[in-house]
């Protein structure tokens, strides 16, 4: 305590005190995002001496950092190219019928995606899959949707990449002169975590994921706002030919609704469940805006096209060149209300074909050449460069996105899934850099086709950047002033007298009760320079701590806040609070007493 206050007289280390305080009071109040909290106190640490420029931006040039920019990239064409869709219908699938199918499934496949996907991607590509079918089984979401958060969280410590948490820890280590973590540094103490995790999952009294029921009108609600209305032709070759809707692989791949089926003059309205699909066959959808566009790849059904009231066209199965898919929106006073597509000759007209309609919270039952356009419509349109040009200058569209959202690169699946795993394989066989691996993985996506230049800048998440790169500084700046030195000791004489594995049990638990209250960024950058001080006298060596540290802030179950996919998943699944702690208890729990016991295990500590 002596050595504390000895260090608190040093100008530059009070001035460090007083900012982490109030990066604290930041974080958990809430009254700045945490980006900006991580920036404003950069920008504190420089403007009063404790940092020059250099060290204080050092972060933002880290390999750890670049690496997270690549990944975004990497994970960005695995998700365009439909990387993840055999396991969306898998999901879908008559296989897995109960919520302990299903939580399997998240636990033994999902979890280990994640550990090579960030998991925040994975739950928001997986969450609409799993809702609709908690609806077709008359099921709460709140049965099953805690369990997808956890399960990719468990997953996201198997590899460096499964968590932008696990590259901060990496980039810390290597500024604070230990180097950098390897692919698979801790992957030995990650596999018993996801596994008896997923355990924990499986075999967890029901009882505690509590049932919040399901309110039909708040799920339509949500569907209508994110979909599209559109018709699909079922072709002659069609693989749907006999099948029934609620058995088709339309219904298990692709979150759409069937609204309506028209079979030459009859028109057949829901439920439609057990009605088989014939040839000629036109069915109104209600489908999401990224799963229009891929059923406009699939050769099982095709999008209609209305060129006139007599005549019926379909489109082709693929895009040619030069055709772009955008949204436009009829804004008020538009000329183009009032009137049908039909009438107004749209196609002719603008060079452009509908593809789908979408209407705030309505239903639309007409046919989409019928259908009587309003102010506050918003049309997907598929038209030349030429043509969307055009329609910039027209007063009666506005262009929402143009040119930003094509197909999606189903045809170049093969060849995202071939870059991703030589991504992780070069740097493993080979003295590759692990971040010269994700930039080569970058450059082959835009170069193979499945993410365009425009797309790589798109697909970084800015916010995570800033805070990232912003909140490395605490840790230099904590070490440069002896902060991390004097707080290791203070801690050291509690921890005094107590066995190596209580006192790692007591880091990591502390890690996990900081991560409930602040980022779990800001927890590892906050006290992973102060564990390390404590390595030499606990016999181990700097990385066990740090590990330690990353695991506490990685593992966290207790709070809505506690993790971002549990905040993902806590308005669709109506939680309460205590319901995610009541679930994650027992899982904390477990990590608690284990995770220090596999460290020492690893480390040569037992």
């Amino acid at each position: 305590m002596n050595e504390l206050s000895a260090v608190l007289q040093n100008p530059q280390a009070l001035i460090t005190v007083g900012v982490l305080f109030l990066a604290v009071v930041l974080f958990i109040s809430g009254w700045l995002a945490p980006e900006l909290t991580g920036l404003l106190s950069l920008a504190l640490l420089m403007a009063t001496g404790v940092l020059t420029p250099q060290k204080a931006l050092a972060g933002f040039g880290s390999p750890a950092l670049i690496t997270l920019m690549g990944l975004f990239a990497v994970s960005a064409a695995l998700f365009k190219s439909g990387a993840l869709d055999r396991l969306r219908e898998l999901i879908a699938s008559e296989r897995i019928r109960t919520p302990r199918r299903l939580i399997a499934l998240l636990g033994l496949v999902v979890g280990p995606v994640s550990g090579i996907v960030p998991n925040t991607p994975v739950v928001a590509s997986l969450l609409p899959v799993i809702e609709a079918w908690c609806a077709r089984r008359k099921l709460s979401p709140s049965r099953v949707l805690l369990p997808l958060s956890f399960a990719t969280v468990l997953g996201g410590t198997l590899t460096l990449l499964g968590s932008s948490v696990n590259l901060l820890v990496s980039d810390i280590s290597e500024q604070l002169g230990y180097g950098s973590l390897d692919l698979f540094s801790f992957t030995a103490i990650g596999v018993p975590i996801w596994l008896v995790g997923t355990a924990y999952l499986l075999l967890a009294p029901s009882f505690l994921l509590p049932d919040r029921g399901r309110d039909s009108n708040e799920l339509a609600s949500s569907s209508n706002q994110t979909g599209y209305f559109t018709e699909v032709t079922i072709p002659q070759d069609s693989n749907l030919v006999g099948q029934s809707l609620h058995n088709s692989r339309l219904q298990r791949r692709f979150d759409v609704d069937v609204l309506e089926l028209q079979r030459g003059k009859e028109r057949f309205l829901p439920p439609l469940a057990d009605r088989r699909i014939e040839p000629g066959d036109r069915l109104l959808l209600r489908v999401t805006r990224a799963d229009l566009l891929r059923l406009q790849q699939e050769h099982t059904v095709q999008l209609a096209k209305r060129v006139s009231s007599q005549q019926i066209k379909l489109f082709p199965s693929s895009v040619g060149d030069g055709q772009k898919t955008v949204e436009v929106l009829l804004p008020a006073g538009s000329t183009l209300a009032g009137a049908s597509l039909r009438e107004l000759r749209f196609r002719q007209r603008h060079n452009a074909t509908v593809l789908a309609l979408r209407r705030g919270q309505q239903t639309v039952q007409e046919r989409l050449g019928q259908a009587v356009l309003r102010e506050g419509d918003v049309l997907l349109l598929q038209a030349p460069l030429d043509a969307i040009r055009g329609l910039q200058a027209s007063n009666d569209l506005l262009v929402l996105d143009q040119f930003e959202n094509d197909l999606p690169t189903a045809r170049r699946k093969p060849i995202a899934i071939a870059i991703a795993i030589s991504m992780l394989i070069v740097p493993t066989l080979t003295p590759l850099p692990l971040v010269a691996a994700v930039l080569l993985a970058v450059i082959a996506m835009v170069v193979g086709g499945c993410l365009r230049p425009a797309e790589v800048q798109r697909s970084i998440r800015l916010d995570v950047i800033l805070l990232l790169g912003s909140l490395s500084s605490f840790s230099v700046a904590m070490q440069s002033t002896g902060l991390a030195d004097a707080l290791a000791t203070s801690l050291e004489y509690w921890l005094e007298g107590l066995p190596t594995y209580s006192a790692l049990l007591v880091i990591f638990l502390a890690t996990t009760i900081f991560t409930q209250v602040l980022s779990n960024a800001a927890s590892v950058a906050l006290l992973a320079p102060v564990a390390i001080q404590l390595a030499p006298g606990m016999n181990l060596p700097p990385t066990a701590l740090l590990i330690t540290v990353l695991f506490g802030a990685s593992q966290s179950f207790l709070t809505p806040m506690g993790y971002q996919t549990n905040l993902m998943v806590f308005g669709p699944g109506r939680y309460r609070f205590l319901d995610v702690t009541r679930y994650g208890a027992g899982l904390t729990a477990l990590m608690t007493f284990m995770i220090p016991g596999l460290i020492l295990w690893q480390y040569g500590g037992f």
